[in-house]
């Protein structure tokens, strides 16, 4: 009789017994039956959930090649062959039905009967009790690797400009390579500056950046290890958040949240929009975390607040912020006269566009005139008899087509301006009541309308909203709300060709 051997280490399954000791056991076993071992494989660091492992796919092969010549697959324990219960009792009856091989485990006796119920509920409970051996290596690496975030340690492998070392307590920790953070600063520093990604990896890799791929500068830049931060990777019960981490940033977290807004990222939000709370997720704490919301119990109703999860002392009433946030909005609107401006200087805009448009007109018109005549000219053509019947469909289906074109073209020259110019009239006094805007729509387009006014953090103080910067579209009504006091721009941010606030 005839046997194949198989033997698995996974570094995962922490397993006590070595690949060399397993194979030791099987020969053994057979020895002992009189079996005669024909091969073994063997698996090492492959995982136990899967059978999409590399040599037990050569088993399955060897099986196929040599059919009816082995009667017995041997393994030292079941939880060598697989530590997934269903797939484990699949592949075992896929051998013995498909191949006529019989699985056997090295404390098993040779003439055991898998068909035997009490040998199915054996094999099933070993396989059932390596199941959630598994599962449980598998919980408590998570759980490593989340204590490993949240204490701010990175414990994979280093990415470019770092190096992986140990700290004093023998534990991993990033360090930073000096030449290669170099290299990452200038990636930074020249996207800042507006640089195109595929400009910025030429550059880097003349001065030795070598990491490859159509995405290797994105990546850099989408990764917060460079701000000196650690991603702590969400689940059902925690969200997904930033920490300090234990190594030195290479790059500032300033600069790191810009280039995520220039990206695209968004920054995560611990906090959700609510239409009662509707600078949930908008108002911020000094200290920088987001401020949340809710209501508190008084004698006769209930008070609407916002308060800082860090600093629980102050509760911001929700009512008072309210009122303010939208009379910010109503002063910093456009007024009358400036709408006016713009509607004026639209109006002047596309009295120039009308000219050129009339140029086009006239050009659209002679080019549909043209393939008319062209049309005409191969039906007389086809008439007498000078063309071919698929010649004339070919060129007719080309005029036809090029002349539809032109013709939507030609539509769209006649409509647009007057369509736009009523859109103009409908949408531009509308900018004068930002804040009844505000309070009509969804908290979606409250946040939306937030964000394109105030352009970083808003955060409330000393009976005012304060900021760094907001658009400079509404600059010019800045001094009106700053008057009332109800909002004061501390240290604005200077962009290159802005105008500054103070500015005439």
């Amino acid at each position: 009789m005839n046997a194949i051997g198989y033997i698995r280490l996974s570094v995962r399954d922490q397993s006590r017994y070595s690949l060399e000791y397993q194979e030791e056991s099987i020969r053994e076993y057979c020895n002992r039956n009189n079996i005669e071992l024909t091969a073994v494989f063997k698996d090492n660091g492959q995982s136990s959930y899967t059978f999409d492992r590399p040599d037990y796919i050569a088993v399955e092969t060897f099986i196929k090649k040599h059919r009816g010549k082995n009667q017995y697959f041997i393994i030292m324990d079941h939880d060598r062959f697989s530590r997934n219960l269903s797939e484990a009792l699949s592949k075992i009856t896929e051998l013995e039905i498909k191949h006529g091989i019989k699985v056997l485990a090295t404390h098993e006796p040779v003439d055991i009967d898998p068909s035997d119920p009490n040998v199915f509920m054996q094999r099933a409970f070993r396989y059932l009790l390596a199941n959630e051996e598994l599962l449980r290596i598998r919980k408590r690496t998570r759980q490593g690797m989340r204590h490993a975030q949240e204490s701010g340690r990175f414990v994979n492998r280093a990415p470019f400009g770092y190096t992986n070392a140990k700290d004093v307590a023998n534990k991993s920790i990033l360090v930073i390579d000096e030449p290669k953070a170099e290299i990452i600063q200038k990636i930074f520093k020249a996207y800042l500056s507006g640089e195109q990604a595929h400009v910025i990896y030429k550059d880097a890799a003349s001065l030795g950046f070598t990491v490859k791929g159509n995405s290797a500068i994105t990546k850099v830049l989408s990764n917060c290890l460079y701000a000196g931060l650690v991603r702590v990777v969400g689940d059902k019960n925690h969200p997904e958040h930033y920490v300090k981490g234990l190594h030195t940033a290479i790059v500032s977290e300033d600069d790191f949240w810009i280039v995520q807004e220039k990206l695209g990222n968004k920054r995560p939000s611990k906090v959700q929009a609510a239409d009662k709370f509707p600078l949930r997720g908008i108002l911020k704490c000094w200290c920088g975390l987001h401020m949340t919301a809710g209501f508190s119990k008084g004698k006769k109703r209930h008070y609407l607040y916002y308060r800082c999860i860090k600093h629980t002392s102050t509760n911001l009433p929700g009512t008072l912020l309210h009122e303010k946030f939208k009379q910010i909005l109503a002063h910093l609107s456009f007024s009358p006269e400036q709408v006016a401006y713009l509607c004026n200087q639209v109006k002047t805009l596309l009295k120039s566009a009308l000219k050129d448009r009339e140029t086009q007109l006239a050009s659209k018109t002679k080019e549909v005139e043209e393939l008319r005549k062209k049309i005409e000219s191969l039906e007389e053509r086809f008439l007498n008899k000078e063309i071919e019947v698929d010649t004339y469909k070919r060129w007719y289906t080309k005029y036809s087509a090029e002349k539809a074109q032109v013709m939507q073209q030609l539509h769209g020259l006649n409509n647009s301006n007057k369509t736009k110019w009523e859109r103009c009239n409908q949408l531009l006094p509308s900018l004068t009541s930002l804040a009844d805007i505000y309070e009509k729509t969804t908290i979606k387009y409250k946040h939306l309308l937030i964000k394109a006014v105030f352009k970083h953090a808003i955060t409330y103080s000393e009976d005012a909203f304060r900021t760094p910067s907001i658009n400079d579209l509404f600059a010019g009504n800045y001094l009106k709300v700053k008057e009332k006091g109800l909002l004061f721009v501390e240290q604005p941010l200077v962009f290159s060709g802005s105008t500054p606030f103070c500015s005439p």
